[in-house]
Parts: C-alpha cells; sequence; structure tokens
C-alpha cells in the first residue's frame, strides 16, 4: 500500500483547516502545513493533527509556496488541499481502497473536483484535478496565480472526489491585484495566464478589456482546448452585459470549434433565444443540451445541472410561454425528478396546482 503525505499552505482558515484537517487525518501518514502569514488560530488548530508546520513568506506566488509545501513531504505521494476542501464520509472508504490498490508506477492520479452542490449536497459544478503525485516524479507547480502542475506521465482517473466547502469569500481583488503586478514588472502572460487575467477582468466588470484580451487569447491558438470552451463561454457573458447579442451568440458557436456541443453551451444559447422570445429556437437548443453527455475525463469544466436539470427548467418555461402547459408539466416533472427541493421548482408546482394540473 502507497504511503501519503498531505501537503497543504494556509493563511487566516482558523474556520475551516479543522474540518479539512478532521476528514483526512486517517486516511495519510504525514500532514504538512506550510503557513504564509496567518493572524488567527490556524497554526494553533493544525498542531492538533501534526508537528509539520512551516511558515513560508508570501510573495505573491502560489506556485512558489505550494513547491516548498511538497519539498518538505517524505512519503511515496503527495496528496494537495486547500483548508476549504473536505473528503465526505462517503469518499474515504473509496480513497483508502485507493491506497491499497494504486499501482506504485501512477505518476498522477487525478481525482474529481466537486465545487457547487443543490439542495441535497449533490454537486452541480465539477471537474478533475491532479490530486495525488508521486514524488519520485518531482512534479512542480507553475504559475503565480491559478497554479496548476503539467499533467504527464503515467496518469489515472480514480472515483474519490475532494468537495470544496467553502465558508466565507476570498478577498475579491487579491488574484487580479498579482496579475496586475506581474503585468507592472513587464512579464508577458502565458496562454493559460491571459484566460485567467481576463476572466478577472470580467469579474470586475471591466468588459472592454476583458473582451479584448478573451479574443487575443482565442486568436491566438494556444491555449488548453477547456479553456478556450470557458472563454468563449465567458466572452459571451461579457457581450450580453453589454447588450451585444448577436456577438453573444457567435462567440458561442466558436466554441464548436473545440469540441463536440457542450450543454453548458446549449444552455447560454437557449438562454439568449428565450430572452429574446424566441421560443422555438430555445427549445431546440435546450433539447440539444439534454442530448450531450459530458466526459469528466476530458478534464473539463462541467456545470452538471446543465445537461438536464437546467435545461428541463427551461423547456418548461418555454411550453409553457407558448401555451402549452401539458408539455411544460412534463419537464417540470423531469426538473423535479432531478432536484425536487430546489425553490423554482417548489414555484411551478405551485403553479400546477393552481391549473389543477397536479
Amino acid at each position: 500500500m502507497i504511503s501519503i503525505s498531505l501537503c497543504m499552505i494556509v493563511k487566516n482558515e482558523e474556520d475551516v483547516i479543522g474540518r479539512c484537517l478532521e476528514s483526512v487525518k486517517d486516511l495519510v501518514e504525514e500532514i504538512i502545513i506550510v503557513d504564509t502569514g496567518s493572524q488567527d488560530k490556524t497554526e494553533e488548530i493544525a498542531k492538533k493533527y501534526t508537528k509539520n508546520i512551516y511558515h513560508f513568506p508570501w510573495i505573491d506566488d502560489f506556485a512558489a509556496a505550494r513547491n516548498f509545501s511538497f519539498s518538505k513531504a517524505t512519503k511515496d505521494y503527495i496528496l494537495w488541499l486547500d483548508a476549504d476542501d473536505v473528503i465526505e464520509q462517503k469518499y474515504q472508504k473509496i480513497f483508502l481502497e485507493l491506497k491499497q490498490s494504486l499501482s506504485p508506477e501512477v505518476d498522477i492520479v487525478m481525482l474529481p473536483y466537486h465545487i457547487a452542490f443543490d439542495e441535497q449536497n449533490n454537486p452541480t459544478y465539477s471537474y478533475y484535478r491532479e490530486r495525488l503525485l508521486r514524488r519520485q516524479a518531482h512534479l512542480q507547480w507553475v504559475g503565480a496565480i491559478h497554479e496548476a502542475i503539467t499533467v504527464m506521465g503515467n496518469v489515472v482517473f480514480e472515483k474519490p472526489a475532494i468537495s470544496h466547502k467553502k465558508l466565507h469569500p476570498s478577498d475579491p481583488d487579491r488574484n487580479i491585484r498579482i496579475f496586475e503586478k506581474l503585468l507592472s514588472q513587464g512579464k508577458k502572460l502565458e496562454p493559460r495566464e491571459q484566460f485567467y487575467y481576463a476572466r478577472e477582468l470580467y469579474y470586475h466588470k471591466q468588459y472592454d478589456k476583458a473582451i479584448s484580451i478573451f479574443q487575443t487569447f482565442l486568436k491566438e491558438g494556444k491555449g488548453w482546448q477547456e479553456n478556450n470552451i470557458s472563454a468563449c463561454i465567458d466572452l459571451c457573458q461579457c457581450y450580453k452585459a453589454l447588450h451585444q447579442y448577436q456577438n453573444a451568440l457567435d462567440t458561442l458557436f466558436h466554441s464548436f470549434l473545440y469540441d463536440t456541443p457542450r450543454g453548458e453551451v446549449c444552455c447560454e444559447i437557449g438562454s439568449i433565444f428565450l430572452e429574446q422570445k424566441q421560443y422555438q429556437k430555445a427549445i431546440y437548443w435546450f433539447k440539444t443540451a439534454t442530448k450531450q453527455k459530458p466526459d469528466m475525463t476530458s478534464c473539463g469544466f462541467f456545470g452538471l445541472d446543465s445537461y438536464d436539470f437546467i435545461p428541463y427548467l427551461q423547456l418548461c418555461v418555454c411550453y409553457s410561454r407558448l401555451g402549452d402547459d401539458k408539455t411544460a408539466l412534463i419537464y417540470h416533472n423531469k426538473a423535479k425528478k432531478c432536484r425536487p427541493k430546489n425553490e423554482i421548482v417548489l414555484q411551478n408546482e405551485l403553479y400546477f396546482k393552481s391549473k389543477n394540473m397536479i
């Protein structure tokens, strides 16, 4: 059976670090905590779980901090987590089974990362991340912000998921501040950094600037497929914010150059037509969304609701506005099956009851 070092970088995480370490303490042989400047009880809580606590001065470089944490590991494999991540109980047994069965020749284990959840704690947004790394492969993080490890060697995809359970928002300006610091120092952003910088501009409602950088990123054609698709979706949102709906549609159709239609893209196209009261066109695209299947092993970013719940909900709306409540009820029931406790589903339930249809 393999042995595992858990490596974490933390700062002011007293609200969540105990929850994280409690969920993983029986799954790993070594816990390494690198504190980058906490001023709360983070270190005090961490000491209940490990003596391996180190300090690393924060230099606006996530990769540097993570690589430092990896340098302290001594076991066969390295598991990395953020303080607001947990391995939920239903996945802990699967994780232990993976430890027993994993071949020592595997370099990288990709595990699902669930980052959004519905009313019943089912994941609604997931993707795979490089999560368990063979220490002797000497893999290194790159990127001051939105850091990543280049996936190479013997890679496998496994089942135990990591769940991101944020309790409080992080500094909303941190990422854009780091990017602008890099630019002020004359750094030329790599394609992946271009994508994430444009996304930060979009989040900060700097739409014109975000559009320009997204366009450059896509035109240069050096981005990873999944970032290209995500860039098209984000670029669409920028255009929508500026009421440039034809540009938004053109951008979404552009995403088909990179892969077959994704449910997320089909739902965005349908939503634009729905907003414009072009219900038949909207119906076509929402139905198309339900026919797609997310290929999780592509390492794409999948909003799982975009393949069933959201299009069902929107199809209910489209048919109701066309005066076809009988068909609308069919799609309401499909949405209800996906998320029975969703607030909108409950409201629609009352609507159909008021019409004596259920």
